[in-house]
């Protein structure tokens, strides 16, 4: 990797590869990122380069861990780092984000879907909107198939109503994130966490940037319908507490409710719009004891909200350093 001796300091990029079934398609994809490796300039003239390319096994079953030594003894920049089993897609970029030392790190598929050319991009989006995360958003439609799709947008679309803070439609796995703000989510994150809801609790601002997606290196998804069923319910219980918040709501709202149904009921007895013995009484105890129970349920999930909070990781701050001494602040200087 070159740096230079004068001028403007580069940006430093890390790069990190969760790989689970990379053999046919790693190698490419490092060949690509080869040439970002010697100091280059982005779209709005800006030094970059990238300074290491952590590529994390995740154990998958193609052998590609083979690959991951070959490209390791071939290229000084590729860092492997390896992970005792499989262990999932977010949690090994985690592993890989700890083991990273850039300014900034940019995460990646290792399929070829996303291209290394707009690493660029995202570093000039960053630095223009002076943003600690960038995602990729995909100028055309993802290719994956067209219920995948549709699945993907309505998951989405559930979690930002869910999480509030995080823009849960932008999310993407493709992203930039400030080097001290990654490395902070990686220490803190739970076991199960979802790592773009874990970077919105601490992100100061949070683009988007489009960048066009490729196909996936004509190799099968890693994701069957199980996997991306387990994908989604940890994207929703990561959202937080708001689920648990619904069950207080929905007791106080029966306990509310309760008398106004009660008095309709007696009404209609009284006029005799139905006659069944002992059916009002059973209705209003059973409306009464309900809205108790879901009441309690919901001081219960309350408690049980702030234990999940903890058990997630989520901090109470996150000091970071002045903003003008770090890569964001590059372009005042």
């Amino acid at each position: 990797m070159d740096t230079p001796t004068t001028g403007p300091l580069p940006h430093r990029v890390s790069v990190v590869v969760p790989v689970y079934q990379g053999r046919s398609t790693l190698s490419s994809l490092v060949a690509e990122l080869e040439p970002l490796t010697r100091v280059g300039t982005t779209p709005g003239g800006r030094p970059y380069v990238v300074e290491e390319v952590v590529l994390v096994d995740d154990c998958g079953p193609d052998g590609s861990d083979t690959v991951v030594r070959a490209l390791a003894v071939e290229h000084e920049w590729v860092r492997p780092v390896w992970l005792s089993r499989n262990f999932g897609q977010h949690a090994a970029t985690l592993a890989g984000i700890s083991a990273s030392g850039g300014e900034w790190v940019v995460t990646m598929d290792e399929d070829g879907q996303h291209d290394p050319a707009y690493v660029a991009l995202l570093v000039d989006t960053a630095m223009d909107e002076q943003a600690d995360v960038v995602y990729a958003r995909p100028s055309n439609e993802p290719p994956h198939g067209a219920a995948r799709n549709l699945a993907s947008r309505s998951a989405k679309w559930l979690v930002a109503r869910l999480a509030r803070g995080a823009r849960a439609s932008d999310f993407n796995s493709y992203r930039l994130v400030l080097g001290e703000v990654a490395r902070s989510v990686a220490a803190y994150a739970g076991p199960g966490i979802y790592l773009d809801v874990a970077i919105s609790w601490v992100a100061r601002r949070v683009t988007t940037a489009p960048v066009p997606m490729r196909d996936e290196g004509g190799r099968p998804s890693g994701y069957d319908v199980r996997r991306l069923v387990s994908h989604f319910w940890r994207l929703v219980l990561s959202s937080g507490t708001t689920p648990l918040r619904w069950v207080s709501f929905s007791g106080a709202a029966a306990i509310v409710l309760a008398p106004v149904i009660a008095v309709a009921l007696l009404v209609g007895r009284t006029a005799k719009w139905w006659d069944a013995p002992g059916w009002t009484s059973t209705m209003v105890l059973l409306m009464a004891a309900t809205g108790a129970i879901l009441f309690a349920l919901g001081v219960i999930a309350e408690y049980v909200g702030m234990a999940v909070n903890m058990a997630m990781g989520k901090p109470l701050y996150l000091p970071v350093r002045d903003r003008r001494d770090g890569p964001l602040g590059r372009d005042d200087a």
